[in-house]
C-alpha cells in the first residue's frame, strides 16, 4: 500500500480555507491523508486503435452478385434486400418502405448485378473465411475485398441457416487470421468492439459493452447481446474483445426503423467454430433429434405436480416412432436432464440434443406424475421440417357432468375407441364444455384430459375419484391434450 507523507499543520489549514472558505484550527499532531482505494478510482475509456491494428487486416467485405434473368433484371432490388432482411429477423418494416412493383424490361445482359454486401472475417491464413449464412444465401458469385484492396473471386465451403454460419474460401496465402477467443471469459459489462461494413462503408468501426450472455432468441444458439452499433452491411463481422480476439459474429440487430437502436445480437464464437468445423470436413452440420415438441414449465404447474421449482422441459407432444417414443417419453412429462447435464429452460434440451452426434446412446432424467424415471434413449438425426396433419375430432359421445365437475366449470365426455386410436391415446377423457375456473385455466372444448392431480384418467369416474381426493381449497393441476399437443392447466376452483 502507498502512504502519503504528513502535511504540515499550516499547509493544512491552508488548504481546508481555500477549498471550503472557512479557516480552521490544524490539530497539533501532524494527519495522514488516507489513499483512494482502486475501486473508487475513476477509469478513462478504452483505447481501441491498437485493437484497430491488430484485428482490422483480418476483417473482409463480402459483395454478392447474381445473374441477370433472361429478361435482364436481377433477383431483387435493394428495398427487397432490406425488406427481406426486416422479415428474417422479426423487424417492422419502416415507413415508406414498400416492395417495388413490377420491374421495367431490360435488355438482356449476362453481366452478374450487385445483390448485397456484408462482412466477413479472415479464418486461416490459407484463405477460409466466416461470415453469415444469410449474407452468401442465394448469390452468384461472391467477391471478397481484403482491407489492402485486392479482390478475389471466393467459393461457398457450406452453409447452415439453423445458426447462420457460412464459410467461404478465397485462392491466397499469408493472409492475417483473427484469434478465437473463449467464450467463457466473458463477461457482461465488458467493452467490445465490431468491425464491418455497415450500409457498404468498408472498415467502419463500432464499440460498446456486452449486455447479455445467453439471450433465448433462436432454438440452437444463445446470442450474445451488446449496445455496440451494428446495421445492415455489419452481418458477418467480427465481435472483439479487448484483448483483440475474436468471441462472436455480428448477426442480428433489434430496430424498429430498419437502423442501430441499441441492441444487436451475435453469434457466441465457440457455436459458430464448432458449425464451421463441421462445414469444413463434411459441407454440411449433423445434428441430433429425439422427436419432441416441448414447452416451458410455468411456476404454477411446476408447484401443483409437485415438481417445485420451475425448471426443465416439458414435453407437449412425442412424435409416432420417434426416439423419444421408442424410450417411452409421454406427453406431460417433464425432461429434467440430458445426458446428465440439467436442463433449466426448455430451450436448454434442442441445444443439448443437437450437439449430440447420431446414434449416441444418451440418458434422460423424467419427471412423471410426482416421481423421477430414468429413461435410455438413442438419438436420431435431424432432418428438414416437416409438417404434421392434425388428428380429426369425430363426433362426440354424450356429454356428463356432475357436481364436483361442475364446480370446477368443466362436463366432459368419454372417448371412443376410434378417438384414442387416432389420437394414440391409452386413456382420457374429452371435455365438452368449459367453463368459469376451468376456462379461465385455459381448458376448452375437445381437450383431452389425460391426467389430473398427477393419476392418469382412463374415464370420467378416474377424473371425480381423483377430485375427490383432492383438499378443495388446493388448486387442481391438469394434464391434457389439444391436437397432438400435451400441456398444463391449473384450476382453481371459487372459495
Amino acid at each position: 500500500m502507498t502512504h502519503i507523507r504528513s502535511v504540515r499543520p499550516s499547509l493544512m489549514a491552508l488548504l481546508m480555507a481555500a477549498g471550503s472558505g472557512l479557516v480552521l484550527q490544524a490539530p497539533a499532531a501532524a494527519q495522514v491523508v488516507p489513499t483512494v482505494p482502486p475501486a473508487a478510482s475513476v477509469r478513462g475509456l478504452p483505447d481501441f486503435t491498437d485493437l484497430v491494428d491488430m484485428v482490422g487486416p483480418s476483417v473482409v467485405n463480402i459483395r454478392t452478385l447474381e445473374r441477370a434473368s433472361r429478361d435482364g433484371s436481377a433477383g431483387s432490388s435493394p428495398d427487397e434486400q432490406m425488406l427481406e432482411f426486416f422479415k428474417r429477423f422479426g423487424i417492422p418494416v419502416p415507413p415508406g418502405m414498400t416492395p417495388r412493383g413490377p420491374r421495367q424490361e431490360r435488355a438482356p445482359s449476362e453481366e452478374a448485378q450487385p445483390r448485397g454486401v456484408g462482412s466477413g472475417f479472415i479464418l486461416s491464413a490459407d484463405g477460409l473465411i466466416m461470415t453469415n449464412a444469410h449474407v452468401v444465401e442465394g448469390a452468384d458469385e461472391l467477391i471478397v475485398t481484403l482491407p489492402d484492396k485486392r479482390e478475389f473471386k471466393a467459393r461457398v465451403v457450406g452453409a447452415d441457416k439453423r445458426t447462420d454460419v457460412a464459410v467461404v474460401k478465397i485462392e491466397a496465402t499469408g493472409l492475417a487470421a483473427v484469434k478465437i477467443g473463449d467464450i467463457g471469459r466473458l463477461r457482461v459489462g465488458e467493452w467490445v468492439m465490431a468491425i464491418g461494413s455497415p450500409f457498404g462503408l468498408e472498415n467502419s468501426v463500432t464499440a460498446g459493452i456486452v449486455s447479455a450472455k445467453q439471450r433465448d432468441t433462436g432454438d440452437f444458439l444463445p446470442f450474445i447481446q451488446t449496445d455496440v452499433a451494428i446495421n445492415p452491411g455489419n452481418s458477418g463481422g467480427p465481435l472483439i474483445n479487448m484483448r483483440g480476439e475474436v468471441v462472436g459474429i455480428n448477426s442480428q440487430i433489434y430496430s424498429r426503423s430498419g437502423g442501430f437502436q441499441g441492441i444487436s445480437f451475435a453469434i457466441p464464437i465457440d457455436e459458430a467454430v464448432r458449425v464451421s468445423d463441421q462445414l469444413r470436413s463434411t459441407g454440411r452440420v449433423t445434428r441430433g433429434r429425439i422427436g419432441v415438441q416441448i414447452d416451458q414449465v410455468s411456476k404454477d404447474v411446476a408447484e401443483s405436480i409437485g415438481l417445485g421449482q420451475a425448471k426443465g422441459a416439458l414435453v407437449r407432444g412425442v412424435e409416432p416412432n420417434s426416439p423419444a417414443a421408442k424410450a417411452g417419453v409421454e406427453p406431460g412429462d417433464i425432461i429434467l436432464k440430458f445426458d446428465g447435464k440439467e436442463i433449466e429452460k426448455s430451450i436448454d434440451l434442442p441445444r443439448l440434443v443437437s450437439n449430440t452426434k447420431p446414434g449416441n446412446k444418451s440418458s434422460m432424467t423424467v419427471f412423471r406424475r410426482g416421481s423421477q424415471r430414468e429413461l435410455a434413449i438413442t438419438v436420431a438425426e435431424l432432418e428438414p421440417e416437416r409438417s404434421t396433419a392434425r388428428a380429426t375430432t369425430p363426433e362426440p359421445p354424450k356429454a356428463q357432468s356432475s357436481n364436483l365437475l361442475q364446480s370446477l366449470g368443466l362436463s366432459l365426455a368419454e372417448l371412443t375407441a376410434a378417438e384414442k386410436k387416432e389420437l394414440n391415446l391409452k386413456g382420457g377423457v374429452r371435455v365438452a364444455s368449459a367453463e368459469g375456473p376451468a376456462a379461465r385455466a385455459g381448458l376448452r372444448e375437445g381437450d383431452v384430459i389425460v391426467a389430473i392431480a398427477n393419476a392418469e384418467t382412463a374415464s370420467i369416474k378416474d377424473v371425480e375419484a381423483a377430485l375427490g381426493k383432492l383438499d378443495k381449497s388446493r388448486p387442481v393441476n391438469v394434464l391434457f391434450r389439444r391436437g397432438e399437443w400435451a400441456q398444463y392447466a391449473v384450476i382453481r376452483a371459487p372459495r
